[in-house]
């Protein structure tokens, strides 16, 4: 079995998609002709042609537009907008319509569709095609906001998301889109949607976090080991609905948890996850809950890069920290 990577993966899930139901349509800005700005559609068109993978103008109001009637007429579209920091110009179709279409018409209608992004940073691009704001979708009740970590998982949660009823983002983190390899049968398996992953056990410190950053958070994981500290490392997968007694199952073993993510530190997702552990989890932590993120700046340009993103070194500081409390290392 051949080795893919992540846009590799996301292409073979939107392949079996369009294979399994014939109510499967693929749309956006270059997905057909030239296979998506990062080739995530590559090839599809010429399989399923021009009427189910659709090339539309550069219009991201419009493609959301068009999106929700498809999805409201019985289609399942799943909708590319090039990169996440582009979407702007959809929020009144994504808040206002995708979101609440089920709740305004009281279940007389549903909206199952895919809308899929590329976001965050570590290719050198500018800052509109560097954010990374998935939080912001979090905070919109209708809305399920998923995001791969692996090849594997991106194949998965893909299926699951065009197959679930209901609308999901679906944010793929471009830094990792060529990355990272892996075996990824194309069995039409879906991956369960509104869970965490365990990736590693441990048990002296919670490692939470999602997208490019749980691979800067797992080579953390190995690099503490050898200095005696065991970290359980989860992948949050879905953001929201959040599968949080997974996380507090693993606080409640280890006691101690840091947080990771590439978004800015004031109103990242990172703080809900932090708020619900001192609401539910407070007399199991030995402890503060500990944030690494990105800072409270928009991103900087290539040149500076690295020194916004989450890196190995300040994950290992902020746990041995938190290892150390109330004592500093």
């Amino acid at each position: 079995m051949a080795e893919l990577t992540m846009v590799s993966a996301v292409c073979q899930a939107l392949g079996r998609a369009l294979e399994d139901d014939k109510d499967v349509v693929l749309l956006g800005e270059d997905v057909g002709v030239n296979g998506g700005v990062f080739r995530a559609t590559e090839g599809l068109q010429e399989i399923y042609g021009a009427d189910r993978v659709i090339d539309t103008p550069l219009a991201e109001a419009g493609i959301g537009g068009v999106t929700v009637g498809m999805a409201a007429a019985g289609l399942k579209p799943v909708a590319e907008f090039q990169f996440l920091g582009f979407i702007y110009s959809a929020f009144d179709q994504i808040i206002s319509h995708v979101a609440r279409l089920r709740n305004r018409t009281r279940g007389r209608l549903s909206c199952p569709l895919v809308i899929r992004a590329p976001y965050g940073g570590g290719i050198h691009g500018p800052e509109h095609h560097s954010e990374s704001t998935e939080a912001i979708f979090a905070h919109i009740p209708g809305l399920r906001v998923v995001i791969p970590s692996s090849p594997l998982r991106a194949y998965g949660l893909l299926l699951a998301a065009i197959r679930n009823p209901d609308p999901v983002m679906f944010l793929e983190p471009k830094r990792i889109y060529r990355t990272v390899k892996q075996e990824v049968p194309d069995d039409g398996e879906a991956l369960p949607l509104d869970l965490c992953f365990v990736l590693r056990e441990g048990s002296d410190v919670t490692l939470v976090s999602w997208g490019a950053a749980v691979a800067e958070t797992l080579a953390a994981a190995e690099t503490l080991a050898g200095m005696g500290i065991e970290a359980e490392v989860i992948d949050v997968a879905t953001l929201t609905p959040l599968d949080m007694p997974t996380i507090l199952s693993s606080v409640e073993k280890t006691g101690r948890c840091v947080i990771v993510h590439e978004a800015p530190y004031t109103g990242g997702f990172g703080a809900e996850i932090a708020a619900r552990l001192a609401e539910k989890g407070l007399l199991h932590l030995l402890s503060p809950v500990l944030r690494v993120t990105g800072y409270d700046t928009v991103i900087p340009y290539a040149k500076n890069e690295h020194r916004y993103l989450v890196s190995e070194k300040r994950i290992i500081d902020a746990v041995r920290r938190t290892v150390a409390f109330p004592e500093e290392p």
